[in-house]
């Protein structure tokens, strides 16, 4: 199969700049870019000038429901979301029942993912046995069998003793422990961030120096053990000035963080919505802020979506009893764009943030456009305009925050190993 893209304009290796022109694929794979190509026997050509065609997103956190929350969606329905926002590669929770703490399990997410054709899935196996923050797993075998990290997903590893045995177990093995930075205790039973806002609403509140203490502790036991921390989901000025310090220091620390907390503030729960209720929940505009320009100057390593799907039922409830957690492979690109139309971020790293620097993280070869590699492509046109509508959003699950919201830079085709699987 050879597809020639004519008239775009694509992402370089160094994912800094982009460059007009066409790209040449052949069996699966980039075979060349650059101008004046010429037009090879028997290919498909795809012509979209304006548009801009980069690697396929690299999601590095995401929760899948299957298996044991098909309810909630599948691993056919997040494909369907996934391939429909650009996405090619998602790095998958261990959130499922039973927990991914099996390397049987492990390898089960990865064939279910080649059997979609459309997205690799790349399991994060559990920190703890069941996530219940009691003992280790088996790090070994499961990185063996292709668990990519080691993380409870959304429930910080709160004993300090354990989490010091987990940084220094998986340093053995090369390996990162993945953390929810939040102080257990004191973010129990919050369903929103202190302050006037949840006060005048009635709501349990959480208070934002609880990311900023679980930070600072988990960077000391990195400091102590020479382990490899990452922060999922940085939400706080205060966090990130300490994530900021501890890679000045040269310590093993990367943080990623998602959408809602550089495109939403807290006034995004006026009206109780429970569609806005997340984990972390939403932060102050101070907070917002402080996110964008930690994208900006590189503290922050990539951008994942936070997918969570939940059933329309476990947001029908008051908003303190409202399960957290908003959808977002469809509506990835398109919530990040908006960064760059109001000139916070440039395209080519707002592109970088999705593609090369979550690749690399994860250590896999995506993430770049180079010749040899697999083609992977997302082709957008960052100009035309589209609504989020919760109902209507590719995949089953519905429950996203950004409902309603207008965005800029709709996927006009994804490609899964030179084989188009959207558009």
């Amino acid at each position: 199969m050879i597809t020639l893209f004519r008239k775009i304009k694509y992402l370089d290796y160094s994912a800094e700049s982009l460059h007009e022109g066409e790209l040449l694929v052949r069996d699966g794979k980039i075979a060349d870019f650059g101008a004046g190509l010429g037009t090879p026997e028997g290919a498909e050509i795809v012509e979209a000038e304006g548009a801009v065609l980069c690697p396929g997103l690299v999601d590095m956190r995401a929760a899948i429901g299957e298996p044991g929350f098909e309810y909630r969606e599948t691993i056919a329905s997040a494909a369907e979301a996934a391939a429909a926002g650009g996405i090619t590669t998602i790095a998958v929770l261990p959130e499922t029942n039973p927990v991914i703490d099996d390397p049987a399990l492990v390898r089960f997410l990865r064939a279910r993912g080649e059997e979609t054709g459309s997205v690799s899935l790349l399991p994060y196996a559990a920190a703890t046995r069941g996530l219940e923050g009691k003992e280790l797993a088996e790090y070994g075998l499961l990185q063996a069998a292709g668990a990519v990290a080691f993380t409870d997903g959304g429930k910080p590893i709160a004993s300090s003793r354990l989490m010091r045995l987990a940084l220094s177990y998986a340093s053995g093995f090369g390996a990162r422990v993945v953390q929810h930075p939040e102080d257990a205790e004191l973010a129990r039973g919050g369903a929103a961030t202190a302050g006037p806002r949840a006060t005048w609403m009635g709501l349990p509140q959480v208070p934002a120096a609880a990311e900023a203490i679980g930070v600072a502790r988990d960077i000391r036991l990195a400091e102590l053990t020479g382990g490899a921390v990452h922060f999922a989901h940085v939400t706080t000025a205060e966090a990130l000035d300490l994530i900021r310090r501890a890679k000045d220091k040269g310590l093993k620390i990367t943080c990623d963080t998602a959408p809602p907390y550089f495109d939403l503030n807290e006034t995004s729960i006026g009206g109780y919505r429970t569609y806005a209720k997340l984990s972390p929940p939403l932060r102050v505009e101070a907070d917002r802020l402080a996110v964008v320009a930690a994208l900006k100057d590189g503290t922050i390593d990539a951008i994942a979506s936070d997918h969570q799907p939940r059933d329309p039922d476990d947001k029908r409830l008051p908003f303190a009893d409202a399960a957290p957690g908003g959808c977002g492979l469809a509506t990835l690109l398109g919530v990040t764009l908006a960064r760059v139309q109001n000139g916070d971020l440039s395209l080519p790293l707002a592109l970088a943030l999705l593609t090369a620097k979550p690749a690399a993280w994860l250590g896999i070869e995506a993430g770049v456009i180079a010749k040899g590699r697999p083609a992977d492509l997302c082709l957008f046109d960052p100009e035309k305009s589209w609504q989020v509508q919760a109902g209507k959003l590719p995949g089953k699950a519905q429950n996203t925050p950004f409902d309603g919201r207008a965005l800029e830079g709709v996927v006009l085709g994804t490609w899964k190993a030179g084989r188009r699987v959207y558009g």
